[in-house]
């Protein structure tokens, strides 16, 4: 084994951006986010880097980040995962812990420090492959995709012969579609215009930007006053102009009747979908709202594993899956959510933002589309135009469509620049910042 091949620290730096003061990021149930990175770097005897985050919004990295070096023994001291083998040992090996495992199971911080490790070391492998990780991926056959996931638990929904034979459905257009995806970009939609913070001016200027930008979809952030949400969507929608979609976003904010009723409300002026109208864990609370009034339903974006998803999609509770690169174990556990809605022909539009996000989750969108379902078809990545300066290799997102990455790894680098500068609290950012109290809120939930 190549000195190269050997993990010899596992770095993990808590890195904080005040955007609560512009209150980016606001909506109902998060009025203050200081979008937050616990941001990890796996490093080699070489000069071989892997790079992840678990993206929060300010305390919770304090959190994650013990519980990220609570992982170290794992993959410190040992060969660096390069094969679809390694990297399914690698996620099972942090997933199932029976210590660790116990504090989820398989749900929460634990789970989602696994995924920042998973993710840096996929970013690690792809890296010294010299492909970005969406390449990487859509290179690997069907069986070893098929090695790479945990069927534990999804086998009443989704067997591994199953997935084969949709994975060696999509194979014989891979390079049709990986063309295709290299010359026109994946289609995008953004959420900067409607952060519930924002006064109707910055709404409606944004909103008229977004269209001006090419993008044919925008978000706004509902579950404040129900007046002021019709006034908001109102004037989004005269902004906009009938052709372009606009989907809603409470956050989950709502119980499932006033869901019902505030989405009744907002119908007339035609809303895409209602993302998160209530509790993530809630499946039979999605499949009422999704049934009890007229607009689309999509969620996941807090859906805490594979199971889960696999039960709203058992469910029929939702129209669209929002997967998060994040939140779940990682690349291999959001290949399971993938197969999945490909098998219950659900689209997935995943979400992005926050720091990082949209970098990370273009991979795993543009896989799905050369690999998985092999469609665009009513998929959209989420964009924030948010902190990619921060980035070595930032999203690029071009007349409303994502562009295929090309530089190798996962695109999850930060400038080491900025991670000196908003590292918690010593960076020079935080030094100059009093620290609000505990609790405190810039705008009324």
């Amino acid at each position: 084994m190549a000195a190269t091949d050997t993990v010899t620290e596992l770095e993990v730096h808590d890195v904080r951006f005040p955007t609560s003061e512009q209150l980016d990021g606001s909506d109902a149930m998060n009025p203050d986010p200081d979008y937050s990175a616990a941001y990890v770097v796996l490093h080699t005897e070489g000069a071989a880097r892997g790079h992840g985050l678990c993206f929060t919004i300010g305390r919770g990295n304090d959190v994650m980040a013990a519980a990220i070096r609570a992982l170290a023994p794992y993959v410190v001291g040992r060969p660096a995962p390069a094969t679809a083998a390694a990297l399914a040992t690698l996620y099972r090996t942090l997933t199932r812990d029976s210590q660790l495992r116990w504090l989820g199971p398989e749900k929460g911080v634990m789970h989602m420090a696994a995924g920042a490790v998973v993710n840096a070391a996929w970013d690690l492998a792809a890296t010294r492959a010299g492909l970005p990780v969406w390449e990487f991926l859509a290179a690997m056959t069907p069986e070893e995709l098929v090695s790479l996931v945990d069927f534990r638990h999804l086998s009443d929904a989704l067997t591994p012969d199953e997935a084969l034979a949709l994975l060696r459905a999509a194979a014989p257009g891979r390079a049709a579609r990986t063309a295709r995806l290299k010359a026109d970009g994946y289609p995008a939609y953004t959420t900067s215009p409607g952060w519930l913070g924002y006064d109707d001016g910055k709404l409606v200027r944004l909103a008229k930007e977004a269209v001006a930008d090419g993008f044919r979809q925008i978000k706004l952030k509902v579950g404040g006053d129900p007046d002021d949400d019709l006034r908001r969507l109102r004037l989004a929608r005269e902004a906009v102009g009938p052709g372009v979609r606009i989907a809603v976003d409470a956050n989950q904010r709502w119980d499932v009747p006033e869901a019902i009723g505030r989405m009744t409300a907002l119908a007339p002026y035609d809303p895409y979908w209602i993302e998160e109208p209530t509790g993530p864990d809630d499946i039979l609370g999605h499949a009422a709202v999704r049934a009890g009034q007229p607009v689309k339903v999509a969620t996941g974006e807090h859906a805490a594993n594979r199971i889960v998803f696999k039960q709203l999609l058992q469910a029929g509770a939702v129209d669209f899956v929002q997967i998060d690169a994040a939140r779940v174990a990682g690349v291999n556990e959001n290949l399971a959510i993938l197969l999945l809605a490909a098998k219950y022909g659900v689209p997935v539009c995943p979400h992005a933002g926050g720091v990082g996000l949209c970098e990370l989750v273009q991979h795993l969108a543009m896989f799905d589309y050369v690999a998985v379902s092999g469609s665009w078809d009513d998929r959209v990545i989420e964009y924030v135009d948010h902190l990619h300066e921060h980035f070595t290799d930032p999203a690029v997102v071009e007349c409303g469509r994502y562009r295929a990455p090309t530089a190798p790894g996962f695109s999850a680098r930060m400038k080491p620049a900025s991670v000196a500068a908003h590292r918690y609290p010593e960076g020079p950012v935080w030094r100059d910042r009093t620290p609000r109290p505990h609790g405190e809120q810039e705008v009324s939930a």
